[in-house]
């Protein structure tokens, strides 16, 4: 399978590396929006996205490595005109809208687009689907952190005025508790996460300006209990250098006739890198869907779409032999 990477920042240098572990996977090229000459990769040749047509016929899967607060709502649905795509959006509250952008403009050129890949959306999602279908009776609750999320990092460097950021998502353990222990409850958006947010301003920005714009943007910070802390470029790269993260997927629920007994299921994930695991994932899905394009499958997909085989290297006769 031919891949080839659109985008190469944290996602993108961690799409190359997977390359050494996804072993039927071949990386052809990496494409930006920055001079070639000026991007440094691992000794995948660099192109610029201007001339990504050219390559139409040399791509099974193109993996999009862009931010979901501007890049992919534009990048996503253009290039799937011409290729089968891959992207990791994950603004949630506006992933339909996203979908049927996507979808038009696949099924219009007869390609494939997996759109939301990664871990959440993506492997939580499973975990979301599978434990709620099995206990119906019950609730959901997911839990990120404490990690740096690449996505609000993002969108906070798109701040007119900010030099460089990170985002750090943290549980409320009172919450996280409360859940664990089965009691099931009702808790708000604000009542299970923190933000904290570190900013290196440009010199003379208006800090008041940058802070409320933070703290007031929907679907990233506006619903939850927000810190902003400005602090120098030199002390970023000291102290938030790294970029972990994690989190759980926890279901409470009932069975038995009059609900007398509790059960709950906690998918787990503990991760030193975010980018790096987030793009394994994503050239899992880029094996999953080239298959389904091999198949005749057009149109968007999530990971909702893919059948768990068709993320694996092995045979179907080897998963039933080894794991099973």
């Amino acid at each position: 399978m031919k891949i080839a990477i659109y985008g190469y920042g944290n996602l993108g240098r961690g799409v190359e590396a997977a390359m050494k572990y996804h072993r039927d996977c071949e990386l052809v090229a990496v494409f930006t929006r920055r001079d070639p000459a000026s991007v440094i990769t691992a000794g995948t040749p660099v192109y610029s996205a201007d001339d990504i047509l050219d390559f139409k016929d040399k791509i099974d899967v193109l993996i999009l490595c862009g931010g979901s607060a501007t890049d992919l709502p534009k990048m996503t649905h253009t290039l799937a005109e011409h290729f089968n795509v891959v992207d990791s959006y994950d603004t949630h509250a506006t992933i339909p809208e996203h979908f049927e952008r996507v979808n038009a403009a696949a099924e219009k050129s007869g390609h494939i687009a997996m759109i939301s890949g990664g871990w959440d959306p993506g492997l939580f999602s499973i975990a979301r689907l599978y434990a709620s279908s099995v206990l119906p009776e019950g609730k959901d609750y997911t839990f990120w952190g404490r990690g740096v999320s690449q996505g609000h990092s993002d969108a906070i460097r798109r701040i007119e005025g900010v030099l460089d950021a990170r985002q750090y998502t943290v549980p409320v353990p009172a919450a996280l508790e409360a859940v664990r222990s089965g009691e099931c409850p009702d808790l708000t958006t604000r009542q299970k996460h923190t933000r904290e947010c570190y900013v290196v301003a440009k010199e003379g920005a208006d800090l008041a300006r940058i802070e409320s714009e933070i703290k007031n943007m929907p679907n990233y910070f506006a619903d939850y209990d927000t810190s902003v802390t400005f602090i120098s470029l030199e002390e970023l790269r000291e102290k938030h250098s790294a970029l972990p993260h994690g989190g759980s997927v926890i279901r409470s629920g009932k069975s038995g006739l009059t609900g007398e007994h509790s059960h709950t299921v906690e998918f787990s994930l503990s991760l030193d890198s975010n980018p790096e695991f987030t793009s394994s994932v994503l050239v899992a899905c880029a094996r999953a869907i080239d298959r389904m394009h091999k198949r005749g499958n057009m149109g968007c997909k999530t990971i909702f779409d893919i059948a768990p085989a068709d993320l694996s290297p092995l045979s179907p006769e080897e998963l039933r032999k080894t794991m099973l």
